[in-house]
């Protein structure tokens, strides 16, 4: 019985959804449908020609016309090669096109998403609905649809003329073709099931790849190699062996045509005998037959095609479809964000049952430094995330300048806050671009600038290329306290009203520390800065302090005042003092 998802995956109007993509080509659609129709008008005419020059021209020695009758099948040999060569190409470029169109759409789909979806869904099979699964869809136009239309037409156009001709003839070559039609429907089953299956572990793959060789540092660190890559090897197997069911129909179902096909041309010779049917009607019903077999030993194939591209197109759409999107309707755009930040009541959690913030209330004065403290998994990288709109509030507002910030415009909110996080990621490019981001607006000249505050362009020009240099992916070539560094430099250069320091100098040695402290110090003048530190000695200097703890707001109030009060921060304060005297012992 076939698996419901496959029956799911031929859907109209899934089939439907995929072609609105084709209408800004609608010219080229209809040139190729055009063209089908004509090769399938064209389809049986070379074996009539060939009837009448073996019956007329070659029976009687009318040696003059069968010359001339070669050369109008030449010409007409050459008329339908380009004919064919053009469709086979604007049905390619037809694909092509759509297939660039839809995964333009889906990429930025995907760059508009909740982080949320993120945290869910690896990213190796985000990787495949974006590249793998779109290329599928290309063949439901290049070797597809459009195809199977004019195989169909071609069958239908031959069978016409074969009835023309001498339709009992026709009737007994035909007698076989049930058997043909029940191995196609079965080849088409089993293939269909063994795609699905293919097109599963084709995802599975890249999610475990994607993963692992981004975590290879780990896999090696831990002696992992041999546990993994038995894991690799299951999963491939199960790719292997979904291929390898295909095969095996594939191998069954061509035997199977070829002797059909065999068992009908001797059908022919049978009975051509025994009527005395002309030599030339035999000749062009071989050929007949041949023009018939030719498109049926790969339509159940160009079925399973479609169907596979159907099934990639739900998987597609299901990312176009998903309404788990960043809201973009904010209009308020202030000229300059002054920083005040208030959260009222802020619940939320990644899943729907557990809550990372529970009733967190608190207000920011502009140009205020106020640091947020508490153990791992506190919440207070949450916090952060929340403020940028990574991530939405499940209840309560916040507010920055006593507006709340689904007001503001997206892109305005995110230049007012900046973030320099514990975990900075590079991409694979110059120095340069990594921290511009390849912003227009931010001239080299100011990349240098900054760099000389933050004491990182002494650094810089050592490097092959100097601000040319490339990082490669994730920033490899760098040490974790020089790519802190330059994500010091990206935030000074973005002047964001909002200066959020995640654990920013954990990466860094001490000396490095003190070096660019200064140039913090003169970052957050005049900017309201937040500062996560599990470094208590890095926020002495707060304005304010807030103090978590799962996810509930402790205490609020000055290093000093904290420590008097002998609460939470004061416990928190001498447990590092302990493990500092130890450590120094």
């Amino acid at each position: 019985m076939a698996d419901p998802a496959i029956k799911k995956s031929f859907d109209i109007n899934l089939l439907r959804r995929v072609f609105k993509f084709a209408r800004p080509y609608k010219k080229q659609f209809i040139i190729s449908v055009v063209l089908a129709i004509v090769l399938a008008a064209f389809t049986p005419v070379r074996p009539y020609l060939i009837q009448q020059t073996v019956d007329k021209y070659i029976t009687y020695k009318w040696m003059d016309m069968v010359i001339w009758i070669t050369v109008i099948q030449v010409v007409f040999l050459l008329v339908e090669t380009a004919l064919r060569f053009y469709f086979s190409f604007i049905t390619s470029w037809l694909g092509q096109h759509v297939v660039k169109d839809m995964r333009v759409s889906v990429y930025k789909k995907i760059l508009s998403l909740n982080l949320r979806q993120f945290d869910k869904t690896p990213i190796g099979t985000l990787t495949t609905r974006t590249v793998d699964d779109n290329e599928r869809i290309n063949d439901v136009f290049s070797d597809g649809l459009i195809s199977i239309i004019a195989d169909f037409l071609s069958i239908i156009c031959v069978l016409g003329v074969m009835f023309w001709m001498d339709w009992r003839l026709t009737l007994i070559c035909l007698v076989p073709f049930p058997l043909i039609l029940i191995a196609t429907y079965y080849f088409k089953e089993s293939v269909n099931r063994s795609f699905h299956r293919v097109r599963n572990a084709v995802s599975h793959l890249n999610a475990f790849v994607q993963e692992h060789l981004t975590g290879m540092a780990i896999i090696q660190a831990f002696a992992a190699e041999k546990r993994e890559y038995d894991k690799f090897k299951q999963i491939n197997k199960e790719h292997r062996d979904a291929n390898i069911k295909a095969i095996f129909a594939y191998s069954v179902f061509f035997p199977v045509v070829e002797i059909v096909l065999a068992t009908s041309v001797g059908l022919i010779v049978w009975w051509g005998a025994g009527q005395r049917v002309n030599a030339g009607v035999l000749v062009a019903f071989i050929q007949f037959l041949n023009l018939i077999f030719r498109p049926l030993r790969v339509i159940a194939d160009k079925f399973n095609v479609i169907q596979m591209g159907m099934i990639a197109a739900e998987r597609v759409f299901k990312v176009l479809d998903n309404e788990d999107i960043t809201q973009t309707n904010g209009l308020y755009a202030p000229g300059k964000v002054k920083g005040m930040v208030e959260f009222r009541n802020v619940t939320f959690g990644y899943l729907p049952d557990q809550e990372v913030l529970k009733n967190i209330s608190f207000t920011l004065n502009a140009g205020d430094t106020v640091a947020i403290v508490g153990h791992t998994g506190s919440g207070k990288t949450t916090i952060i995330s929340l403020l940028n709109r990574l991530y939405q509030v499940n209840r309560g507002e916040i507010l920055i300048d006593k507006v709340n910030i689904n007001d503001y415009q997206l892109d305005k909110l995110r230049e007012s806050v900046g973030v320099v996080l514990q975990d900075v990621f590079l991409f694979s490019g110059s120095i340069l671009d990594n921290i511009t981001l390849r912003h227009p607006g931010i001239s080299k000249e100011q990349v240098i600038q900054a760099a000389k505050l933050m004491g990182m362009h002494a650094f810089i020009m050592q490097l092959p290329g100097g601000y040319d240099y490339n990082v490669r992916e994730r920033g490899a070539t760098l040490s974790l306290g020089q790519r802190q560094l330059l994500s010091f430099i990206r935030a000074l250069l973005y002047n964001p009203a909002i200066l959020i320091l995640d654990e920013a100098t954990s990466s860094i040695d001490t000396e490095s520390e003190q070096m660019i402290q200064q140039a913090i110090d003169k970052l957050i003048v005049n900017r309201t800065s937040i500062v996560i530190a599990h470094r208590l000695s890095t926020i002495r200097k707060a304005n304010q302090i807030i103090v978590l703890d799962k996810g509930e707001l402790k205490e609020v109030g000055t290093h000093d005042e904290l420590l008097a009060n002998g609460g939470f921060y004061s416990k928190l304060h001498e447990m590092q003092f302990e493990k500092k005297v130890i450590s120094l012992a």
